[in-house]
């Protein structure tokens, strides 16, 4: 029998997270069933609040957490500035996106709602 996602985990995944993710209703997304590339996670960096739980559920590793780089800063409304300079500078990013299978557990694990899935035109 082989391992799906969910049984094997990548490193950085919270199995606990990963549990109360994959039982919310709301999970948006393939179920994992997807093929790696045919969806991708877009994060609204005006909400997200770099508390970094998209990083702790993703068993493909998709997300990075890290400082909002000045362009994606300076794009965002002052008050979503103040909002992520009060949180830090944090904000996640994707920079394996190719990876995503679009199973929704960073949809439903982000505290904030920042993270949708989009597929691939």
């Amino acid at each position: 029998m082989s391992e799906t996602p969910l049984d094997a985990p990548s490193k950085r995944t919270d199995a606990e997270k990963v549990k109360r993710a994959a039982a919310d209703p709301r999970r948006a997304g393939a179920g994992c069933k997807a093929p790696a590339g045919s969806f991708f996670p877009v994060v609204d960096h005006g909400r997200c609040e770099g508390k970094a739980d998209c990083v702790a559920v993703c068993p493909y590793d998709v997300f990075d957490l890290g400082r909002i780089e000045a362009a994606d800063y300076r794009a965002l409304p002052w008050l979503a500035r103040l909002k992520v300079a009060v949180h830090g500078m944090q904000t996640a990013y994707t920079p394996r996106a190719d990876q995503c299978q679009a199973c929704g557990l960073c949809v439903v694990a982000c505290p904030e709602g920042a993270i949708r899935l989009v597929g691939r035109a």
